[in-house]
């Protein structure tokens, strides 16, 4: 008897789990499961409708299967957060225009150094051939910031901008306008290239080539607390519950200006981790190079040991020009994500009886050569108008991070 029923028992289960199943299929709509913008699926998830993947096809609806940002050459990844920004360094200038307060900074790209005399020879050297005679003029550094009247650094104004010697040091008499102007270049010359690598119409519009994926965000200046949160750096003094042990005054670990390591930061305990002015006339200690600075001018970009977010000389070497217009109480005017100063808004110039702060006036920061060690601060700000150019400012471009990977 039990060997009868057994197998009818068997059919009448199977039975059961295929009926279960059919039925069960019944109630569920057709999906993909989870799209991301790495698999997007081959069709649209509200009509139906295939998708096209070919990138030169403007005939069908396209969707990109490359979700990962192209960041351009140079710049490091920043990533963003909460952040004290703000002098921690006593105020003696007695300025009290950057007052502690906390922030959030989303995520951006910075370039690793400063832009280099070469560097912008080949921006000078590309716009020969696409703008006037006076307009390479205005595009040109002015190498007159090396003269003085009471000193002999004339040579400079020579060979400072053009000499091979000098091609990856700063470059330096370069107003915040032209600042500007060479981000721009930069953001369409890249783009250029990246077209033809991927083999792209030259037709294509910036919107067309934003939703193939490869279109380049712009090359700019930081804002005033993109630069100031890169300079810290505070990613190298945090735990995982998000305890920060201690903020930094300058871009290092220490209250001082020598490295306080054996081994971190790849040079010896005691060595100087900026280029700086030491005091009045010192501005590179005595010859031998017995723990100098090793510089009395500016020296190559990639001196000096970089930050924790792998960023170089973000204090000494070189001032450097930031987005912002300057305004005293922008700590206290400016919004909690993300902070930026784009004009007198909520503070205009009226607000104040000199007449020297109006929008053109641009913030700088991170000290110089020529500065002393006060000025290396991240926190500590100074202005200039914009059109002016020294031998102690230059700039670094910056770069928005769009999305996240794959998401």
């Amino acid at each position: 008897m039990h060997l009868t029923k057994k197998p009818w028992g068997l059919w009448a289960a199977a039975f059961l789990i295929v009926g279960g199943s059919v039925l069960s299929s019944c109630n569920k709509t057709p999906g993909y499961g989870r799209r991301t913008a790495n698999k997007p699926g081959k069709k649209s998830a509200t009509t139906g409708a295939e998708f096209s993947f070919e990138e030169n096809d403007t005939t069908q609806f396209f969707v990109a299967k490359n979700a990962e940002q192209i960041p351009g050459p140079n710049l490091k990844f920043i990533q963003g957060g909460r952040a004290v920004l703000g002098s921690q360094e006593e105020d003696v200038m007695a300025f009290r225009d950057n007052l502690e307060r906390t922030v959030t900074v989303a995520n951006f790209y910075l370039d690793e150094t400063e832009i280099t005399n070469n560097d912008y020879r080949e921006f000078l050297f590309d716009m020969k051939s696409k703008v006037s005679a006076d307009s390479m003029q205005k595009l040109e550094p002015r190498e007159d910031v090396w003269g003085g009247a009471l000193s002999f650094n004339d040579m400079y104004q020579s060979y400072y901008f053009r000499f091979p010697g000098f091609n990856f040091y700063p470059v330096a008499g370069v107003s915040w306008t032209q600042a500007n102007v060479y981000s721009k270049w930069r953001t369409d010359y890249v783009q250029e290239l990246i077209r033809k690598e991927r083999e792209l119409d030259s037709t294509f519009t910036k919107s067309q080539l934003i939703e193939r994926g490869v279109a380049m965000a712009d090359f700019r200046l930081p804002s005033e607390a993109e630069w100031e949160y890169a300079a810290k750096a505070m990613i190298g003094t945090q735990y995982l519950d998000e305890n920060q042990e201690y903020g930094r005054i300058y871009p290092w670990d220490g209250r001082g200006v020598r490295n306080p390591y054996n081994v971190k930061r790849k040079g010896k305990q005691g060595d100087f981790l900026a280029n700086f002015k030491r005091g009045r006339g010192d501005y590179g200690g005595i010859s031998g190079n017995q723990r100098n600075d090793g510089e009395i001018l500016p020296t190559n970009v990639y001196d000096m040991a970089p930050n924790d977010f792998g960023l170089y000389h973000m204090a000494g070497n070189m001032n450097e020009w930031v987005y912002d217009v300057y305004r005293p109480l922008t700590y206290q005017d400016a919004d909690d994500l993300n902070p930026l100063r784009k004009d007198g808004y909520g503070d205009e110039e009226e607000n104040y009886e000199v007449s020297m702060l109006t929008d053109e006036m641009r913030v700088y920061k991170g000290g110089s050569w020529r500065d002393v060690t006060y000025w290396l601060a991240p926190g500590t700000r100074r202005f200039m108008h914009e059109d002016s150019a020294t031998n102690h400012i230059g700039f670094r471009c910056a770069m928005i991070s769009i999305g996240e990977r794959g998401k």
